[in-house]
């Protein structure tokens, strides 16, 4: 496994300060508590199975990620395919009454949410609360003052046909009914210049209710925050965090967090393209305005920190979310999602290391965006190496396995079983086509296994190569591929096998010694 030096991207530089962004990987639309000394945080999951990921950390600058509250994403028969863009949005996550809580949007289904009695669960059923299309990021508050719980939402004109605005509502404080029928607390139409107002998350501090919500879109916006004594408005607005003169584009969404010393942070993400949207910390302070009211600022009096002090902490070792895996037992890691909802069977029991993959027959094999039984994982920084040995003994002919990068674009390395025996094949597939084609000549593996590798460079750039074990070492194998995103998903990292439509067993692919190097 990686040592802190190894490693990809490390947000600690070890002399108390960090380095933006501290989760330099795809940790979509992240929220973040304290529970005690203890700083937890979710991020969206969108269709991947499990969902809903949880990572914990003592400074808010190294994370680990230790589990997931969402077993499978229902309904489940709308996820036995792959729905990148559907499934889990913008979740916030809480702690309330001894419990803790995570509330989402599924912009098909309405709003849902699921809670715990602890961060290792277990983890309730979903129950949906507000049922309907376009219904997002979804955010509550149990008001300690008065006793009284409300819940905050945003709109997907993809699904509702309206957007730019921010729905209230009063709700049981046992977060499983809506107590009215809910009213406009935000009219973004209403603010000049405002324009794709969502995200928001909803507190109550200093007297006042508080809203923190970006707008402007995800790649050119800003972080905006919304105060008013009353939870139903009347909303004053004010920009506290933008791009200003640093490579921080549309700084968005995220959540607002108090140390036991008393110091305040904002958690939020920045697009970045294929690699996704990777998540900043910022210093937070309150100021007064003409009137002596408070109003926050975020960052570098409103423009994003590239490295700033640490939060105040006891001291610990650095650390990131693993990616690194030896597949114990034939299991996989954490940091490992399905594209779907799995079947039993998409792996195969056994005593040693190893991941045992069958090669599932499918009738859109040539498509690795159509396939289910892809197990990904997030690119872990801008410039890296990923490295696994694969063996494909006894396949059945048409089957195949290998290393991928997958988005709306994907090209995969690996082994395919001939008539003639196993060879080592590099693929692609444009954005805009149904399938995939050779990314260069194939070449006889003998020993049906290879060490697979892809070269990560700014830009997404990826370089292929292989050793199949001829005493050549690594050879580049194809063109250099641009990774894309997958619609609002970053590129992912996958490994996979499979086969194309028959009948009978088409054997299984092992995967052993995943690794990841900056």
């Amino acid at each position: 496994m990686n040592a802190p030096g190894d490693r990809p991207w490390t947000a600690d530089l070890g002399d108390g300060t960090y380095r933006n962004p501290v989760l330099n990987a795809d940790w979509s639309d992240p929220d973040v508590i304290r529970v005690g000394d203890d700083y937890y945080l979710t991020a969206s999951s969108f269709g991947r199975a499990p969902g809903l990921p949880l990572l914990h950390s003592r400074d808010l600058v190294n994370w680990t990620l230790v589990g997931h509250a969402l077993e499978r994403l229902t309904p489940e028969a709308d996820f036995t395919v792959p729905r990148q863009d559907c499934g889990v949005w913008a979740p916030a996550l809480r702690h309330h009454a001894g419990r803790f809580w995570i509330f989402w949007g599924d912009p098909d289904q309405g709003v849902l949410q699921v809670n715990a009695p602890g961060i290792e669960g277990p983890w309730t059923t979903p129950h949906l609360l507000k049922p309907g299309r376009g219904l997002i990021d979804a955010c509550p508050l149990w008001d300690e003052e008065t006793g009284e719980a409300y819940l905050v939402h945003g709109w997907a004109r993809s699904r509702a046909g309206v957007k730019n605005r921010l729905t209230g509502h009063r709700m049981s404080p046992d977060g499983r009914t809506l107590l009215d029928e809910g009213r406009i607390v935000v009219d973004g139409d209403r603010l000049p210049g405002w324009f794709t107002l969502e995200g928001p998350k909803l507190y109550r501090h200093d007297g006042w209710f508080w809203i923190l919500a970006p707008a402007g879109s995800v790649e050119t916006g800003w972080q905006g925050a919304f105060r008013a004594r009353s939870f139903f408005g009347p909303y004053e607005e004010r920009v506290v965090l933008e791009q200003g003169r640093t490579d921080v584009n549309g700084p968005h969404q995220g959540g607002w967090v108090r140390t036991p010393q008393g110091e305040d942070w904002f958690l939020h993400f920045q697009s970045r393209g294929a690699y996704g949207r990777v998540v900043h910390l910022q210093p937070m302070r309150w100021t007064t305005d003409e009137q002596g009211r408070p109003w926050p600022v975020l960052g570098d009096d409103g423009a994003p920190v590239a490295v700033h002090r640490k939060p105040q902490a006891p001291p610990g070792p650095p650390a990131a979310p693993a990616t690194d895996d030896d597949f114990p037992g034939g299991g996989f890691g954490l940091q490992w999602q399905w594209a779907a909802n799995p079947d039993e069977g998409w792996t195969a029991a056994h005593d040693g290391d190893g991941l045992r993959l069958t090669c599932v027959r499918a009738d859109r094999v040539h498509d690795l965006r159509a396939l289910a039984h892809v197990l990904t994982q997030r690119m872990p920084a801008e410039t890296f190496t990923a490295e696994v040995d694969l063996s494909l003994d006894g396949a059945a002919e048409g089957a195949r396995a290998g290393l991928a990068v997958v988005g709306g674009a994907y090209a995969w390395i690996g082994l395919e079983r001939t008539a003639d025996g196993v060879r080592l094949v590099h693929r692609f597939s444009e954005d805009t086509a149904a399938g995939e084609r050779d990314a260069a000549h194939p070449r006889d593996a003998p020993a049906g296994r290879a060490r697979l590798r892809v070269e990560v460079s700014p830009g997404a750039r990826c370089r292929f190569s292989a050793d199949t074990g001829d005493g050549d070492g690594f050879r580049p194998f194809g063109q250099v591929f641009a990774a894309a995103p997958w619609g609002w998903v970053a590129a992912l990292l996958g490994l996979f096998a499979a086969a194309p439509p028959g009948t009978g067993e088409a054997g299984t692919a092992v995967f052993t010694r995943y690794r990841t190097t900056a």
